[in-house]
């Protein structure tokens, strides 16, 4: 079970018990946002809210796991991998999907939130850029394999989130949602 504060947030399991623990909390954050930027005239309020908090819970317990030490730290150097496909090859369907979903949070809130994202290719640059700095990170102070699948799948799997919010992408293209709303004029 999860007794000391290690087993808390040194494990996967305390990752994934902290990240449901951490759910309402998550969802207050979305409805005090909401409210504070309505009250100031914002916007979009509920939907910049929403995308500011699911990126962050979405993506931290993701990223939080993969930063986790492997099983003989300062013991078993890194590894790197850098032919493309060939780790994919030996992956599990539980790995694939794991990085699937590291940076998917981000790819689907991302372009809702900030209209500069709001295209797929800016999506995926941002996202292999931010898996390769994990990698990196995986290589220099962890005892993990950092390989170039990891950064194609976080990249991939941001992509297809993104594609996911599409849709939604229109209604948030050209507005500033921290802007206030424009001052209606009366019998127009």
């Amino acid at each position: 079970m999860l007794n000391n504060w290690h087993d808390w947030v040194g494990t996967f399991t305390g990752v994934v018990a902290t990240t449901v623990v951490a759910l309402p909390l998550a969802a207050l954050a979305v409805w005090v946002l909401a409210r504070r930027r309505s009250a100031g005239g914002a916007t979009r309020a509920w939907r910049t809210a929403l995308a500011d908090v699911g990126i962050v819970y979405g993506t931290v317990p993701w990223v939080w796991m993969i930063l986790l030490p492997g099983d003989q730290p300062g013991v078993v150097r890194g590894q790197v991998s850098l032919v493309p496909l060939r780790d994919l090859l030996e992956m599990d369907t539980g790995q694939v999907v794991g990085n699937l979903l590291v940076f998917a949070a981000l790819g689907f809130f991302g372009p809702l939130r900030f209209a500069a994202l709001a295209s797929v290719p800016r999506i995926l640059a941002l996202a292999a850029g931010c898996s390769a700095l994990v990698e990196i990170a995986q290589y220099l102070w962890l005892d993990r394999v950092s390989s170039v699948d990891d950064v194609l799948l976080n990249a991939a799997g941001a992509g297809l989130a993104a594609l996911a919010s599409r849709r939604w992408w229109r209604a948030t293209a050209g507005v500033s949602s921290d802007q206030p709303r424009p001052a209606r004029v009366a019998g127009r």
